[in-house]
C-alpha cells in the first residue's frame, strides 16, 4: 500500500504498482486528504489515517505500507497507533524531524516536485496544513515503539535525510538503504532500485502473492543494490 507526498498524488506510484503486480503482488495507492480524488478535503492527521484504514480494509493480508515523505511520516504515525494491522513500514525521504531549517527545506521541495510533476495547482493551503499537524510532531518517539519491520529508502541528494543515525539507532532492526544517483523523490529518480528494496522486503515479509488463474507474471530482472 503506498502513500504519497505532498502537493502530489497516488499517480507517483504507478511504476512501483506495476513493479509488484508483475510478481503478483496487489499493489493500491492511495490519494491523502487535500491530494489527487480528495484534493476537495483538508488535510488532517485523523482524516489521512481514515483514508489509510479504508484502504487497509480492503486488505485480505496486513500489507507492506509505503510512504515516501509526508507519507512516509503519516504512514510511521498511522504504524505506531495500528500496528497491529500492518505486516511492515518502507519510509522513504522522511529521515528527519521537521523542525527549525527542515521546514523550510520541506516547503522548497513541495514546490520542486509539483512544478517538475506539474501537478498540484496554485493553492498551497495543503502545505499550511501539512506543516500544522507536523509542527512538534517527533517521528523519533513512534520509530521507538514500533514493533513491526522497518525499511529507510533515501536518495543520496535528498536533504531530508539529516536524522537517518539517529531513526536506526532509535529502533534496533531498522534497515536503511540510500540510494544513488537519487534526490527526495527516490522512487522516481531511481525506480529500478527503489522496486527492488520493495521486492525484497515483500519476500522478506512472507506475503503472499495473488495466483489467480489465467493470470501471467513475468520474470522481472533487477540489479542489486549497494
Amino acid at each position: 500500500m503506498f502513500v504519497h507526498g505532498v502537493r502530489t498524488s497516488s499517480a507517483i506510484w504507478s511504476p512501483q504498482v506495476a513493479a509488484v503486480a508483475r510478481r503478483g503482488h496487489r499493489g493500491v495507492a492511495i490519494d491523502l486528504p487535500g491530494h489527487g480524488t480528495r484534493a476537495s478535503e483538508k488535510f488532517t492527521a485523523e482524516a489521512a489515517f481514515a483514508a489509510i484504514d479504508e484502504a487497509v480494509a480492503g486488505c485480505a493480508v496486513p500489507p507492506l505500507l509505503v510512504g515516501l515523505s509526508l507519507g512516509g511520516y503519516t504512514s510511521l504515525a498511522y504504524a505506531a497507533r495500528r500496528e497491529g494491522t500492518l505486516a511492515g513500514v518502507v519510509l522513504a525521504g522522511c529521515s528527519t524531524e521537521i523542525r527549525g531549517k527542515p521546514v523550510g527545506a520541506y516547503r522548497r521541495l513541495a514546490g520542486h516536485v509539483t512544478r517538475t510533476l506539474d501537478i498540484g495547482g496554485d493553492d498551497w493551503s495543503v502545505v499550511t496544513d501539512m506543516l500544522r499537524v507536523l509542527t512538534g510532531y517527533s517521528p523519533l518517539a513512534d520509530l521507538r515503539g514500533l514493533d513491526v519491520p522497518v525499511w529507510l529508502v533515501n536518495g543520496r541528494r535528498d536533504p531530508l535525510r539529516l536524522d537517518e543515525r539517529r531513526y536506526l539507532g532509535a529502533r534496533p532492526g531498522t534497515r536503511l538503504t540510500v540510494v544513488p544517483g537519487a534526490g527526495h523523490d527516490v522512487n522516481s529518480h531511481q525506480p529500478v532500485a527503489f522496486n527492488r528494496i520493495l521486492l525484497d522486503a515483500l519476500h522478506e515479509l512472507r506475503l503472499p502473492a495473488l495466483h489467480l488463474p489465467g493470470l501471467h507474471v513475468p520474470e522481472l530482472h533487477l540489479p542489486a543494490v549497494a
